[in-house]
C-alpha cells in the first residue's frame, strides 16, 4: 500500500503491529464502512433522528433498552457520568460540572483507577476509593469486597464505577447486586472488551445500568467513535447532554427511542458532553461497523487474524503463537529475545523503518515484543515479515 494522502501531507506511514491503539491511529475500516460514510457525507439529517437509528441497531447488537454513538468511549464514560449524576433534570444539566445539590460521588474499586476515569471527574463527578489490593501489591491475595462497596454507598452516590477485565474484583453480578438493593447504577468501562463479540451483551444481561464501549477498536468503526448502551432514561439523558438544542422548544419532540426527554420540564443547554459529540459520518460507519461485527461468525474472524500471524511466524525464528493472547479469540505472535536489551535494540531497529513497524512492547521488560493482528493490512504482511526476518535473526 502506497502512502497516499499521507505521503502528501509529509506524513510517514506506519505499519500498525501493535492493534488499535490511538496514538498509532487505531485499526482500519473495511471498505463497505468507508462508504458508508462517504455517502452519510453527502446528505444532511436531524442528528436526534440519526441517534434514534442508531440506538435501534445498538439495542439490537447489545440487548440493552437504548444507545447513543459518541466521540470515543471517554466520551461515553463523561457522558455515563453526567447522566447518572443529572438524570432528567434539565436545570441539574446546565449546572454540571457544578454539581451542589445533586449526588456527584463514583464508588471505584482502588485496584480498577485508570488515566480514563478523568472522564468522570471532568463530568464533575469524585472518585471513592474502596478496597486495598493486596493481590496487586504482593502483601496478601484479598482486593475490594463487595460489601465494601455496599458500605460506601451514600445518598451522595451518583453510580458505581467499574472496570471489566479478566482480572477484575469483585465479580460484576456482585456488584450489580449490592448496587441496585440502594438504586444505584453501575457504569461500565468495556472499551477494550471486545473480542469475544459476546461481551456486546454480556453486561447489559449481568445487569448494569450503562456500558462503554471503543467503536474504533475489534468492532472496526471510526476510530473517533464509541458507544454508550443501558437503561433508556440514562442513555436519554447522556444524549440530551451532547446534542445541540438551540431551537425553540415546541420544535424539539424526542423520537421513541428517547421518550424519557419528553418528560423535561424544559430543554437544557448544551451540556457538558457536547465536547463529546458524534457527526453524521461517524454514526453511520459505526452501525454499518457494528451490524457486520455481529454478523460476522467469531471462528472466522479468529481464523483471518490467525493466518496472518501465520504467515509472520514463518519469518520470525523462535517467534510463538498465543491462540489466546489477550482475550480468548484473538491470537498474538510473541518475538521472544535473550533479554531486554536485545528486544529494546529490535524494537527501536522497526520503528526506524520506512514504513516504520510498531509492534506492542508493554512486555519488553521480559524481553518479549507482540505483534496483535487486527489493525494489519494483508497487502502490508510480506513487508512485516521481511522486516521480522530481518530484526530476529
Amino acid at each position: 500500500m502506497t502512502g497516499g494522502i499521507y505521503a502528501a501531507l509529509g506524513v510517514r506511514r506506519i505499519i500498525n503491529g501493535y492493534g488499535t491503539n490511538t496514538r498509532l491511529s487505531g485499526g482500519l475500516m473495511a471498505p463497505e464502512v468507508v462508504a458508508a460514510m462517504a455517502e452519510a457525507s453527502r446528505a444532511c439529517v436531524e442528528m436526534h433522528h440519526l441517534q434514534a437509528a442508531a440506538s435501534r441497531a445498538i439495542a439490537e447488537a447489545t440487548g440493552a433498552e437504548a444507545g447513543i454513538v459518541t466521540s470515543g468511549a471517554a466520551a461515553a464514560l463523561l457522558l455515563g457520568a453526567a447522566s447518572c449524576m443529572a438524570r432528567l433534570d434539565p436545570g441539574a444539566m446546565n449546572r454540571l460540572p457544578e454539581t451542589a445539590g445533586m449526588p456527584d460521588e463514583f464508588i471505584v474499586i482502588r485496584s480498577q483507577r485508570n488515566m480514563y476515569d478523568r472522564a468522570l471527574r471532568a463530568a464533575g463527578g469524585r472518585m471513592v476509593e474502596v478496597g486495598i489490593p493486596d493481590r496487586y501489591s504482593g502483601p496478601g491475595v484479598r482486593d475490594a469486597s463487595a460489601g465494601e462497596v455496599a458500605d460506601a454507598i451514600t445518598d451522595r452516590t451518583a453510580a458505581i464505577y467499574y472496570l471489566a477485565g479478566d482480572a477484575a474484583e469483585p465479580p460484576l453480578p456482585d456488584i450489580v447486586r449490592v448496587a441496585h438493593a440502594r438504586g444505584v447504577p453501575v457504569l461500565v468501562d468495556a472499551a477494550a472488551q471486545l473480542p469475544p463479540a459476546s461481551n456486546l451483551r454480556r453486561f447489559i444481561a449481568e445487569g448494569v445500568d450503562l456500558v462503554c464501549f471503543s467503536g474504533g477498536k475489534a468492532i472496526g468503526g471510526p476510530q473517533a467513535s464509541g458507544i454508550l448502551a443501558g437503561r433508556r432514561d440514562l442513555v436519554s439523558s447522556a444524549l440530551a447532554q451532547m446534542l445541540d438544542l438551540d431551537l425553540p422548544e415546541a420544535q424539539f419532540v424526542a423520537p421513541a427511542e428517547f421518550a424519557p426527554l419528553n418528560q423535561m420540564r424544559f430543554l437544557p443547554h448544551h451540556g457538558i458532553g457536547r465536547s463529546g459529540k458524534a457527526g453524521k459520518e461517524e454514526i453511520v460507519g459505526l452501525i454499518v461497523a457494528l451490524r457486520r461485527f455481529v454478523a460476522e461468525d467469531p471462528a472466522q474472524r479468529t481464523a483471518r487474524w490467525t493466518a496472518r500471524l501465520a504467515t509472520l511466524r514463518d519469518a520470525a525464528p523462535g517467534a510463538v503463537m498465543l491462540p489466546d493472547g489477550a482475550k480468548p479469540g484473538l491470537p498474538l505472535l510473541e518475538l521472544r529475545f535473550p533479554d531486554r536489551a536485545a528486544a529494546e535494540r529490535a524494537d527501536a531497529t522497526l520503528r526506524a523503518r520506512d514504513p516504520a513497524v510498531h509492534l506492542d512492547a508493554s512486555r519488553i521488560r521480559r524481553g518479549v515484543l507482540v505483534v496483535n493482528p487486527i489493525a494489519l493490512d494483508d497487502a502490508d504482511l510480506p513487508l512485516l515479515a521481511a522486516a521480522l526476518k530481518e530484526c530476529c535473526a
